[in-house]
């Protein structure tokens, strides 16, 4: 979970959740009629419920209602579908024919694990401080321990077994007492709990074990009580308990190897600029170096930086304070290695580097940690305990992003740091995290750019990776739509460049696909079982993927350059910024109250301080979809016409499905022109006050649509609704209710910004609820915000 940008309320979503359960339970033929006819009057009192219920945020939701709303998946939900996921991954191995007791061992099935950024998300989000920080950190992890507490009880109350019955074996009657030695007093009353119920006892003492409970003895890391289940486990199994074993204790396994005693990795995030002022605050306080760091060549930082790592000396002395932004970082690294040295590493994920352009932006990170005691030295070798993770975001920084890696990962303190998280987690080789952005790049260069540009950066950094002995493990940053990265997870795992998912890889769910994917268990374990499905499949075939460079690559990197600069073109035309800012709702979308962090990194009206979400959010509510088709018609003309017989191995390809990357990039551009409408557009730009401005952009718009579409169904070879029906079918339900709520959203912004321009503030501010009610019900129509 990244940005929690869901349109709908808590409270909408949970009556949601209620009539689902309903309609599930209502489905049962077991009920007689009355009791049919109860069902069906509680499924109309809850869609009451839900039509008398507010459908908009009134206040921007705090950090720690997003928390809340993270915490309710982690918790309530997950827990329940991770034994779906196993038992649909053993029935779907018996039917192919492998041998079942290959899956006995829970170590031999995926591992899925979860992280958030909520409560840790520091780029432009001015609402995270460190307080918020270790208020995420404290609740994830007392959240975690109430789980397991109580899974730990149910599973003890199902362990009744007798030593009457059957012999415990030696292993588990020295492990109790040595735990109930351990725990002191409370060991001794677990044990006296269930005398004679040796199974039982070593589940009372795992639960009096627990961090939370007090006393000495307990557990320190979650791998200890994992270990102690381990042996609860084949002690089970040792007495012909299997099929208990795997009931009872698997489930309960999984949960404390999936959720520990964190329940989800918290991911640290902040920009690289803030970075360059924290660094400018903390020189000037020292009184090192002439000038502002930020200001500097990049040899002059490089020589700086390394030159401060390799002394384990701060830059100020114990208790000073550089104030600012340099206090702000620290105070929060401060927090994470206070966390480290009462509840070690297992709870947090990696401090990532937004907007990362050069070395020197990750190795800022090293002196900040350094500053903060998250940088230890052993036998003079500095080691970072968290994870610096690079975030490259913009085509241009995906292309920089290879030369950066291969000289981050020769850097001496990289290296040791590596080394030692090797080393520590006990991984078969080192594993550098390396997040890729699929909302900026799209925003800076249209789909075709982003996306090619994101499959050769993957490329590259797995061959730097490989020289260096280093598997990298990619984070993909995927938003809700298709402008952002969205698509069929098992397709968009296929079109990843081959090697590059090397057993495992971490992604992004946001915004309101959470709830989508993630609210009932037969979703959320469909859903799963694809992206583990997808991983698996990936690993196995790159292994037999030839190591070369697809033949089609050539025109994929003129398609990208030709449709990048016709997307480009769009966005430097005069007039583009008034025609964006009217012809779509983004000045409401700016003022919603849907997520807790700010639309703009800095405030600046500027597209480029723009965030992708809102960007994209408003194109979509408008219908235009810009980002996720514009200039690919143009590259694709252009290659017929210089190029016809590469188009026609290009449109092979698709057709044929040979190249993954291809059909995955095709069949999104054509989604996004198929949910595009250019009547829709054509009511949205009449909003645009300057004739001229509306009449030349909307041409070049609605003409580039049409070659797009022109140039699709060449390749498809058949009109868009004829070869994607399903596509064209589900859009065909919804156009029909939200078209006029596109004329209602029209109306309120014509006369909303009537009134805001006339001075009337209180006549404006009450057509506000009403406009937000239009984006919420739109964005429920077409299954995305931004």
């Amino acid at each position: 979970t990244a940005h929690p940008t869901e349109a709908k309320r808590a409270s909408v979503l949970s009556h949601h959740r209620s009539l689902y359960r309903l309609l599930v339970e209502r489905e049962n033929q077991m009920w007689t009629p009355g009791e049919r006819q109860g069902l069906g009057q509680d499924i109309k009192a809850t869609l009451e419920h839900l039509w008398r219920t507010g459908e908009i945020y009134l206040e921007k939701p705090t950090v720690a209602a997003e928390l809340a709303n993270v915490v309710h998946y982690l918790r309530q939900v997950l827990p329940e579908v991770l034994p779906w996921v196993d038992l649909r991954l053993k029935s779907a191995w018996r039917e192919a024919g492998f041998d079942t007791s290959l899956l006995d061992d829970p170590q031999r099935r995926p591992r899925l694990t979860f992280g958030t950024w909520v409560g840790g998300d520091r780029d432009g989000h001015p609402l995270v401080d460190a307080t918020v920080t270790r208020h995420a950190l404290k609740t994830l992890r007392s959240e975690a321990l109430a789980m397991l507490r109580t899974r730990l009880v149910e599973m003890a109350a199902l362990l009744s077994l007798s030593e009457f019955r059957q012999s415990p074996p030696r292993a588990l009657i020295e492990r109790i007492a040595t735990l109930a030695s351990l725990l002191g007093e409370p060991g001794a009353a677990a044990v006296d709990r269930n005398p004679r119920e040796p199974w039982r006892q070593l589940v009372n003492l795992m639960i009096a074990a627990l961090p939370d409970s007090g006393g000495d003895g307990r557990y320190g890391r979650a791998e200890e009580l994992v270990a102690d289940i381990d042996l609860l486990r084949s002690s089970l199994v040792d007495i012909g308990a299997a099929r208990i074993a795997r009931s009872d204790v698997d489930p309960v396994r999984a949960l404390a190897s999936t959720f520990g005693f964190h329940l989800a990795v918290l991911d640290v995030r902040q920009n690289s600029g803030f970075h360059d002022q924290a660094m400018d605050e903390l020189l000037q306080a020292s009184g090192i170096g002439q000038g502002r760091f930020s200001d500097w060549d990049e040899a002059g930082r490089l020589e700086l930086l390394s030159r401060e790592l390799t002394s384990p000396r701060p830059f100020l002395h114990p208790g000073a304070d550089p104030g600012g932004n340099a206090a702000a970082v620290l105070d929060a690294y401060r927090a994470l290695a206070t966390e480290i040295a009462h509840n070690g590493r297992d709870g947090l994920g990696a401090l990532i580097v937004s907007m990362t352009r050069t070395l020197s932006d990750l190795l800022v990170v090293y002196a900040l940690a350094r500053e903060a005691g998250l940088l230890r030295f052993d036998n003079g070798q500095p080691a970072c305990l968290m994870p610096v993770v690079p975030l490259f975001e913009t085509i241009d920084d995906l292309e920089r992003a290879p030369d950066i890696l291969d000289r981050f990962l020769a850097h001496p303190v990289t290296r040791s740091s590596l080394a030692w998280r090797q080393a520590a987690d006990g991984q078969d080789r080192p594993v550098q995290q390396v997040m890729i952005g699929y909302s900026d790049s799209n925003k800076d260069g249209g789909i075709t750019a982003s996306l090619w540009g994101l499959y050769k950066a993957q490329d590259a950094m797995t061959r730097v990776g490989a020289r260096h002995g280093v598997r990298i493990r990619f984070f993909h940053g995927r938003g809700g739509t298709i402008s952002r990265g969205a698509g069929p997870t098992h397709r968009f795992i296929r079109a990843l460049p081959p090697r590059s998912v090397d057993g495992d890889l971490r992604l992004t769910e946001q915004g309101e696909t959470i709830a989508q994917k993630y609210a009932n268990r037969v979703t959320a374990a469909n859903n799963l079982e694809l992206l583990i499905a997808g991983a698996v499949g990936a690993s196995l075939s790159d292994r037999l993927a030839p190591n070369d460079t697809h033949a089609l690559a050539p025109v994929m990197e003129r398609l990208a350059l030709d449709s990048r600069q016709a997307y480009q073109g769009l966005l430097h035309r005069d007039g583009f910024l008034p025609f964006f800012s009217q012809a779509t709702p983004i000045d409401a979308i700016e003022m919603s109250r849907i997520g807790s962090r700010p639309a703009r990194r800095t405030g600046r009206r500027s597209i480029a301080d723009l965030r992708a979400i809102p960007w994209v959010f408003s194109w979509n509510q408008a219908r235009f979809y810009l980002s996720g088709w514009y200039g690919f018609g143009t590259a694709l003309a252009g290659l017929q016409r210089d190029e016809p017989e590469a188009f026609e191995r290009l449109a092979t390809s698709k057709r044929d499905r040979s190249w993954r990357f291809l059909e995955y990039l095709i069949s999104n551009a054509a989604t996004a022109v198929a949910t595009a409408d250019p009547d829709i557009m054509q009511a949205y730009a009449d909003l645009v006050d300057d004739p001229v401005v509306r009449e030349a952009l909307l041409a070049d718009i609605t003409a580039e649509y049409a070659l797009t579409r022109r140039m699709l169904e060449q390749i498809y070879g058949d009109p868009l609704a004829i070869a994607r029906p399903r596509i064209h079918h589900l859009l065909q339900l919804r156009q029909e209710a939200l078209t006029p709520l596109h004329a209602r959203q029209i109306d309120l912004l014509r006369r909303w910004r009537s009134h805001r321009a006339a001075g009337e503030d209180e006549a404006a501010d009450r057509l506000v609820p009403g406009l937000l009610l239009t984006m919420n019900a739109i964005a429920a129509g077409l299954g995305a915000t931004g």
